[in-house]
């Protein structure tokens, strides 16, 4: 095993922050709000104006994630990355795109438009989903009140309502440090854990239950302080399979199984002139390649099992119970 990062979060490298909103209460016997937001900021700065390198990778395409067509194109992001439920992803588009328009006045004049990123799992078998109790003003908040201090985990934010392996999912973190000579880099993820079955879990020995829940998924957000560009962040990407299948996932057919990475080692200035731009990125074959491949398989699955770890037992729409799980 690699070696972990300070905190064992995604805030290990340098200059990312987390903010999350988090929504819980019953509105009747029927109708219960139990779910949230969570922005995921690269840098300290405007993220538009200095946008970073990323890549995607869908494992499994059961998802209604914006913007990763132009992630995909042009290998960059340019907004803080936004985690949600399924039927509020255009809630939490829209206000991340007001306090985008507010902070920056050249998004639709100068600058033509800006890419929204907002990825999602179905919390729907603990949250009334049909109840409409996520608004703008919640993407907002989760972006103005993110830090840099370790990662809280568990049931919050987007992973409020989220279920795995039969039991309370939610959001996990965890990081790496990896080196060669006299070079470190730091990579971390942040995920939100709603998939699989009891039987599945390749980390405990639990009892077959059934429950009347979606086929599942996962979003895996990656970061690195390490000089990579697009094409090498989508072979990041791809690595996140590696280590859900470490947890027991299938990669169902109705999940949505996505894995978003980003480099926070150069930035794109949306306002140079110059005809040229260059960078400085590792190579390919250079053993230390391999350490960040293996690192993403060793905090994907970590990740997962501290999603269940941090999480609390949790009551939601009609009565619905899900039990923290019996890990220590």
């Amino acid at each position: 095993m690699l070696r972990k990062g300070k905190s064992n979060c995604i805030t290990d490298i340098s200059g990312i922050s987390v903010g999350h909103v988090t929504l819980h209460h019953q509105i009747d016997k029927e109708t219960t709000v139990c779910t949230g937001v969570t922005a995921i900021l690269p840098h300290n700065r405007n993220v538009f104006r200095d946008k970073v390198h990323a890549g995607s990778a869908i494992l499994n395409g059961y998802g209604k994630t914006t913007g990763l067509i132009q992630v995909n194109e042009l290998g960059l992001i340019e907004s803080p990355i936004m985690l949600t439920n399924t039927f509020s992803v255009g809630y939490v588009w829209q206000g991340t795109m007001e306090y985008m328009l507010k902070t920056t006045e050249e998004i639709g004049d100068t600058a033509s438009s800006i890419n929204i990123v907002v990825g999602e799992c179905n919390d729907s078998y603990l949250n009334s989903a049909r109840y409409p109790a996520i608004s703008p003003v919640h993407a907002i908040e989760a972006i103005q009140t993110a830090s840099t201090s370790p990662v809280e985990e568990g049931a919050i934010g987007a992973g409020k309502g989220m279920v795995c392996f039969g039991y309370k999912g939610g959001v996990g973190t965890a990081s790496r440090i990896v080196e060669d000579q006299n070079e470190q880099y730091h990579i971390g993820c942040l995920i939100v854990s709603n998939y699989g079955k009891r039987e599945d879990a390749q980390f405990a020995s639990w009892p077959t239950i059934e429950l009347d829940t979606p086929d599942g998924s996962i979003m895996m957000i990656i970061a690195t302080d390490a000089p990579l560009y697009d094409r090498q962040l989508n072979r990041i990407a791809k690595r996140c399979a590696a280590g859900l299948g470490r947890t027991g996932s299938h990669l169902d057919n109705g999940s949505g199984d996505i894995a978003i990475a980003f480099s926070t080692a150069h930035t794109y200035h949306q306002n140079k002139q110059s005809m040229k731009a260059s960078l400085t990125y590792l190579r390919d074959e250079h053993p230390i390649m391999n350490q960040l491949f293996q690192a993403v398989t060793e905090i994907i699955e970590e990740a997962v099992v501290r999603s269940l770890k941090t999480a609390v037992t949790t009551v939601g729409r009609k009565g619905r119970i899900i039990e923290r799980a019996p890990l220590v």
